[in-house]
Formats: C-alpha cells, sequence, structure tokens
C-alpha cells in the first residue's frame, strides 16, 4: 500500500466534512504567542471546551505573562481548580511563565530544542506552537492524531511521539500543520477503534 495515497485520499475527505466547520480547539485563536502555549499545556488529557473557558478566566487575571510568572500558586489553582491534573498544571505554567522570562526574554521560542526544555512543554505542545504561533512545518500529535493513524494503518506505533515522526515519512510537508485540526475534528466525532466506522464516516 502507498501510505502516501492513501494518507492523500482521507485527507481530502477530511477537508471536504470539516474545513467549513468553526469549532475552536484550545490552542487556537489566543492574542499573545505565550498564551497559545500556556493553554495548550492546560489541554492535556482535557476536553477543549473545558480547557478554552478556563484559559480565557486565566488570562483574564493574568493578562500579561510577567504577571503569570509572579502569581502565587493558590490564586492560579483557583481558577484551575477544575482542569485535570490542576496542581500539577498549577506549577508548570507558573514554571513556563517564569522560565520564558528568564531564559528567553518573554519570547516564545520558533524551534522545537527550546520549546520543550520549557516546563510543562512536550513534543506536541511545541509542534502545536510551531504551527499556530510560528507557521512553521510541525506535525502535533494528540491522542486523537495517534489513535487514528494506528486504526488506519497509517503507522504501527505505540507512542505519540513514534507517530509524529512516522507520520513525517508519509504526509506531504504542506500538510503537515493541517494534520491536528482535521484529526482532532474526526477523532471527537468518531470514538473507538473500528477502522471501518472512520472510513464509513468520511462516505
Amino acid at each position: 500500500m502507498n501510505k502516501t495515497k492513501y494518507f492523500l485520499k482521507i485527507f481530502k475527505k477530511l477537508e471536504k466534512k470539516y474545513d467549513k466547520i468553526n469549532k475552536r480547539l484550545a490552542g487556537e485563536g489566543w492574542k499573545e504567542p505565550w498564551q497559545t502555549l500556556i493553554a495548550t499545556i492546560l489541554s492535556a488529557q482535557s476536553r477543549d471546551e473545558t480547557t478554552i473557558p478556563i484559559a480565557e478566566n486565566l488570562f483574564k487575571k493574568y493578562f500579561i505573562l510577567n504577571s503569570l510568572a509572579r502569581a502565587k500558586f493558590k490564586d492560579v489553582f483557583k481558577i484551575l481548580k477544575s482542569i485535570n491534573y490542576n496542581r500539577t498544571k498549577t506549577k508548570n505554567v507558573i514554571k513556563a511563565a517564569k522560565f520564558i522570562i528568564k531564559n528567553y526574554h518573554g519570547k516564545i521560542p520558533d524551534n522545537m530544542e527550546d520549546l520543550v526544555k520549557i516546563p510543562g512543554v512536550g513534543r506536541k505542545t511545541a509542534n502545536l506552537v510551531l504551527t499556530e504561533v510560528h507557521n512553521k512545518d510541525a506535525i502535533c500529535v494528540d491522542v486523537h492524531v495517534h489513535r487514528i493513524s494506528n486504526v488506519l494503518g497509517l503507522v504501527n506505533t505505540k507512542t505519540p511521539e513514534k507517530t509524529e515522526y512516522a507520520l513525517m515519512k508519509i504526509v506531504p510537508k504542506k500538510y503537515w500543520y493541517r494534520v491536528n485540526r482535521l484529526f482532532v475534528l474526526w477523532g471527537k466525532e468518531t470514538r473507538g477503534r473500528d477502522k471501518n466506522k472512520f472510513l464509513k464516516s468520511l462516505r
């Protein structure tokens, strides 16, 4: 099987189905680059519908990065208490703000090596920042992208990171930045690991 052709066939159907949908994902639509990064940290293991209003409340109180870096744990925790892994995320967003100011002068790096040094930032968050903030070619692999890519047989991988590297060999570079949004919207609508169910949903 030519996996690139297989991917493109699926991708074209996804474009047709989801391109006109205005549904916002957690890492999209923020005014400031640091807000995109912080919101994406918050989105781990949390639904976008939960993450976005919580992130909005956080940024209303801490509307500049410096204020978040100076924030007290208990004050940030009050805002994040209803999100999954609230204590860890509270620590990480404060640490991330401090780290960015101290090491990157308040600017969000435009490369993987520096991004993953930030507390709470893994490859998924880093890749999303690269695409959303810096308009770079990257494939952001979350649970939906990982699951669907394996269900379809595009990859045979055990971790999101391995899925990312495998997809980079299959997906033409010009489509990399769009994989996450389309696969996430598809994954939200189509649960489970039934390949036929996924393919039928695109008819």
